[in-house]
């Protein structure tokens, strides 16, 4: 596996200490770097504050744009064995490109979370519509992804529920999906010694990116009808809230009276959660996997979210905490966590189990070298399988390309 090449085309420069999308692309850097892939990472955004500092990883990175044929001479001069596009977004913008200047490379798909599950369950929950996977697949965001997963060799998903529902509710063939969630370590005994014990811990903590639009919901509905029924019970608890990018919308709750307390980004998030004696995630539409709920079972402390949070995050193994979906029982879940010490300690245990059985980084590590080996080995035969993505890849190449090839003409003679 010596002396081969990935290019990674960003959706974003990765952000591991405000984004779980941002912690798991700092995994898959890290284990092509294990095993000796030279990494190059592309993006079209803007850098930000809390962007990775990729050349200290030995990353080079380079900026690119959209409809610009810059782009082919890059790809074809660094010839790459393998393109991984973060989101299908990068794909549907430079997949063609990649096929047509680099046919040879393994083309991957990492999704992060399913966009389209994520956006029809905002819309249905700001409808008040039940969600049916009919409502999902009818979506055009749904088909553009799914058209983006067919096109690829393979496809990276994170959570084990979006593993079912592309394979049993789509039908995507297996072969051109594998989870690959977060890759963790396992918690070692001296590190499980430094958590603090539930009597050394305090108050609650909520943690969620202010760009992201299911945090910024859960916000709301925590302030509005969660916390003042927890409040009521447990009358000098406080709430910290952080994360960053946080609207003034968010800021605005700041209530010391309520012990409602927004305290914005934290450099160091893992002694924060540790601190905190529950975390609370009232998730009400969303897709992947949490960091902020793997941050809670990496730190020991327990988590009370939603059915939504939850999802595809620890297989059928007991949660880390309490699962509940309304206002009520939320709230009552979240004291019974809170003041029960029994229940606390059992829910913490249940959190190392979820992260060692379900995120164990040498045993997803091998699962996902071997099938990049076998690939890269038989890319030919694997293609030649999957009639619907060369079909799309096809009609994509005699679309959206002569779109591309229009726009570059239109902006040369603007």
């Amino acid at each position: 596996m010596l002396h081969r090449t990935v290019l990674i085309i960003g959706f974003t420069w990765p952000e591991p200490e405000t984004t779980a999308a941002g912690n798991h692309m700092l995994q898959l850097l890290e284990f092509f770097q294990r095993y000796a892939f030279q990494v190059i990472f592309a993006s079209t955004a803007k850098e930000t504050e809390h962007a990775l500092q990729l050349e200290a990883l030995g990353v080079p990175k380079k900026g690119i744009q959209v409809n610009d044929p810059d782009f082919d001479n890059f790809v074809k001069t660094l010839q790459p064995n393998i393109v991984l596009f973060d989101r299908f977004l990068t794909e549907e913008q430079f997949g063609w490109r990649v096929a047509e200047h680099v046919p040879s490379a393994l083309r991957i798909l990492d999704t992060e979370d399913l966009h389209s599950l994520r956006q029809i369950r905002e819309k249905l929950l700001k409808e008040q519509s039940p969600f049916t996977n009919k409502e999902w697949l009818n979506s055009g965001l749904a088909k553009r992804e799914m058209a983006s997963i067919y096109r690829c060799d393979l496809t990276l998903v994170v959570s084990t529920y979006e593993m079912e529902l592309l394979t049993k509710e789509v039908g995507i063939p297996k072969q051109l999906l594998l989870h690959v969630p977060f890759l963790l370590s396992k918690i070692a005994p001296k590190e499980r010694e430094e958590w603090p014990s539930f009597d050394q811990r305090n108050d609650f903590i909520c943690i969620g990116n202010g760009k992201h639009n299911p945090n910024i919901d859960a916000l709301i509905w925590l302030k509005a009808d969660i916390w003042p029924k927890i409040r009521r019970e447990l009358p000098d608890a406080k709430l910290l809230v952080y994360g960053a990018y946080l609207p003034k919308q968010v800021e605005d709750m700041h209530r010391v009276e309520e012990g409602f307390l927004i305290e914005g980004w934290v450099k160091d998030v893992r002694k924060v959660m540790m601190d905190a004696r529950v975390n609370l995630a009232p998730l009400r539409f969303g897709a992947g996997i949490k960091g902020k709920l793997i941050l809670g079972m990496q730190t020991g402390t327990p988590s009370v979210t939603t059915n939504i949070g939850a999802e595809g995050m620890h297989d059928d193994l007991p949660w880390n905490g309490k699962i509940a979906d309304s206002s009520e029982d939320f709230a009552k879940a979240a004291v019974d966590m809170y003041c029960n010490k029994k229940d606390w300690e059992l829910a913490q245990g249940r959190g190392k189990a979820i992260i060692h059985a379900c995120y164990n980084k040498e045993v997803i590590s091998q699962r996902f070298l071997d099938r990049i080996q076998e690939l890269l080995d038989g890319l030919e035969s694997h293609r030649g399988q999957n009639f619907i993505g060369t079909m799309l890849m096809h009609h994509t190449m005699a679309s959206t390309k002569y779109l591309s090839k229009y726009i570059v003409e239109k902006n040369k003679r603007a």
